[in-house]
C-alpha cells in the first residue's frame, strides 16, 4: 500500500506529515473532512458515504490516499482509472465516477480519473492538496498509465457570471486577471485545461460547469 513520509511547513516551522491508502479506520474522519470541505450550498447528498469509502479502498486501494499531519487526518484524494480518450463525448461527474461509488473501475483503462481532493479548511496553507495531487501522479507513472484526467470546480464563476461565459472565466484565469480556488490551484499542480464541461455537477457557485484538466505522464 502506497505510503511516503514528508515534512510540510507552517511557515518557518516544518510538521510531520504521511501520506498512506485509508482505510475503514478513516471512514468517520474522511466523512468529517468533506463536512468541513464542502459545506452548504453544496449538496450535502454529495459528501461520501461509508458504501463509497468501502468500494474505494475495496476496488482501487491505489486511488484511496490520506494525509495526516502531526498524526491527525486533514485531507484525502481518490481516484479510478477508465478507459477515457480526448474524442470521448462530454460526460457529468455522476456518470464517470458512478456517483462516487467507482463500480466503473476498468484496470485496463488508461487514465486515473480524480474523483475528489479535500483538505480540511485549517489544514490548506500547509500544501496539502498539491502533495497528494503529486502523489496521485506517482500512482499514474508507476501504473504506466497516460494521464490523469478529472473536472475542476469553478467556485469563483458565479460572481462574473452575468459577464462572462464559463469559457471567458477560463480565459480569463489562463490570462492572470482573475484568480480561481480550484481552477488556478490545479494549474500550479500541472494541470493543463482540456475545455469546459457543462452540465457536470449540481454546483450553484460553478454554474455547473466544470474545466476537465489533464497531466499527461511524461514517460508515455
Amino acid at each position: 500500500m502506497f505510503r511516503k513520509q514528508l515534512y510540510v511547513f507552517e511557515e518557518l516551522r516544518p510538521r510531520e506529515a504521511v501520506i498512506r491508502g485509508y482505510t475503514e479506520a478513516d471512514f468517520d474522519d474522511l466523512i468529517d473532512i468533506q463536512r468541513e470541505c464542502f459545506p452548504p450550498p453544496f449538496p450535502s447528498e454529495l459528501w461520501w458515504n461509508k458504501e463509497q469509502l468501502g468500494n474505494h479502498v475495496r476496488l482501487f486501494p491505489d486511488g484511496a490516499l490520506c494525509v495526516e499531519v502531526d498524526g491527525r487526518l486533514a485531507g484525502s484524494i481518490t481516484g479510478l482509472v477508465v478507459p477515457w480518450e480526448p474524442g470521448d463525448p462530454d460526460h457529468a461527474w455522476s456518470e464517470i465516477t458512478d456517483n462516487g461509488y467507482i463500480r466503473n473501475h476498468d484496470p485496463h483503462g488508461s487514465t486515473l480519473y480524480i474523483v475528489d481532493v479535500s483538505v480540511r479548511p485549517s489544514f490548506r496553507k500547509l500544501g496539502l492538496g498539491k502533495w497528494l495531487m503529486l502523489s496521485m501522479y506517482e500512482v499514474v507513472v508507476e501504473k504506466r498509465l497516460t494521464r490523469l484526467l478529472g473536472g475542476a470546480r469553478m467556485p469563483g464563476y458565479h460572481n462574473v457570471a452575468d459577464k462572462l461565459t464559463p469559457e471567458g472565466y477560463l480565459d480569463k484565469v489562463l490570462a492572470g486577471d482573475i484568480s480561481d480556488p480550484i481552477v488556478t490551484f490545479l494549474l500550479r499542480c500541472g494541470r493543463i485545461p482540456i475545455r469546459v464541461v457543462p452540465n457536470y455537477l449540481d454546483d450553484e457557485e460553478s454554474g455547473n460547469n466544470a474545466v476537465l484538466m489533464e497531466w499527461r505522464n511524461p514517460w508515455c
